[in-house]
């Protein structure tokens, strides 16, 4: 047998980043742990938070796969995992025209070449698609950049992560909404608030308000 008549997915099944079990990027039962949305901590953000796990368990393996390990298998499951959850956020909203704005939090460049491009982009791309297949327009705003001086902020407090961002954090007009378009921002763990709050006033300085925040997993 000529095993470049294999497909990729017989030679190298699929195993379950959460439990390891085969079939699948995620399991049914372990995608179940992103199924439950709740508040998170709002620690200097004034905007709603919701998270669809504790970053800890199940979740903080999908978390860390994903994003560190080079699962981009995971975008899918883990976008319809935010697709669900979007449309059940109190207070979340669509554009009059019904589209949903999806902005994803930026990441340094550098961060995204060793994740093999904008991971939480990718995400929120994935998002849009199974929003659209569940019939709700959809789309992503790739409306914020980070700076290369911004430094990694594993380990860093509150106050560490807000100078961090201060002056580092800017509009990407290229990849903006329409004006005045209410948007949800999507990020993959939220620590301290820091990030969201300053992606908030970032758009909200633009003339975007964020409606909500929805992020895969909450620290603490």
């Amino acid at each position: 047998m000529n095993l470049g008549s294999l497909s990729l997915d017989l030679l190298l099944p699929a195993r379950c980043a959460g439990c390891g079990a085969a079939g699948a990027a995620c399991c049914t039962a372990c995608l179940l742990e992103l199924a439950r949305p709740h508040p998170a901590p709002r620690a200097a953000v004034d905007v709603p938070v919701h998270a669809l796990a504790r970053y800890d368990g199940t979740a903080r393996r999908l978390v860390l796969a994903y994003k560190e390990r080079g699962r981009r298998d995971l975008a899918d499951p883990l976008g319809r995992a935010l697709a669900t959850a979007v449309l059940h956020l109190p207070e979340a909203r669509a554009a009059p025209d019904g589209t949903w704005w999806l902005v994803p939090a930026p990441s340094r460049r550098a961060a995204s070449r060793r994740r093999g491009g904008a991971h939480l982009q990718r995400l929120a791309r994935r998002c849009a698609v199974h929003l659209a297949r569940a019939g709700h327009a959809a789309a992503v705003a790739p409306a914020l950049a980070l700076s290369s001086r911004a430094r990694d902020a594993v380990g860093l407090d509150r106050d560490q992560r807000a100078a961090n961002l201060a002056g580092r954090l800017r509009l990407d007009l290229r990849g903006h909404p329409p004006s005045g378009s209410p948007v949800v921002l999507l990020d993959d763990v939220i620590t301290t608030g820091a990030t969201i709050a300053a992606c908030t006033r970032t758009l909200a300085g633009a003339g975007w308000e964020v409606s909500a925040a929805l992020v895969l997993t909450a620290a603490g």
